[in-house]
């Protein structure tokens, strides 16, 4: 089972994969996990990633072009992976939904969100499910692709012994 990660933060990753279960399924080969960066695929000098919303509106969205050509690049390396926006408006994230997952062996590319969300023209065009970890509100997506993927890996037959 892979899992890749969208972010604008791949160090804040970087550790997790590093360590406990995860590591430790990492080098048994039962799964592989990566962090993208998504201000690699701006074009921009600065590499921006945030734009004003669509249409108009209050704060500011990622921009879609970057992450449009980062949801492009991994699903030209992986055509079958599910690619999973993590937001608050998304199906709550449960224990059944990690066993349907990690049986499946979904390959997912999670994409997670910035600022005051992404622009809806990628959740439209590129987004397979919405997933939710929580009634609650993050900074980003980061964490709650943690808990996916730490939720998902326990349940793949050998990981846990």
């Amino acid at each position: 089972m892979n899992f890749v990660v969208l972010t604008i933060f791949p160090e804040m990753l970087d550790v997790f994969f590093r360590h406990g279960i995860v590591r430790r399924a990492v080098e048994s080969g039962r799964i592989s996990c990566r962090a993208v960066d998504i201000r690699s695929f701006s074009k921009g000098r600065h590499k921006e990633v945030d734009d004003r919303p669509y249409g108009g509106g209050s704060g500011m969205v990622m921009k879609p072009e970057p992450l449009a050509a980062a949801i492009r690049a991994q699903r030209a390396e992986n055509p079958s992976a599910r690619t999973v926006l993590l937001t608050p408006q998304g199906r709550p994230f449960c224990q059944d939904m990690a066993e349907a997952m990690a049986d499946e062996a979904w390959d997912l590319v999670l994409v997670c969100g910035r600022y005051e969300g992404i622009d809806e023209r990628i959740c439209s065009s590129f987004i397979d499910d919405e997933i939710s970890v929580g009634d609650y509100v993050l900074t980003g997506g980061e964490v709650a692709s943690m808990i996916v993927i730490d939720a998902v890996t326990r349940l793949i037959p050998g990981v846990l012994g």
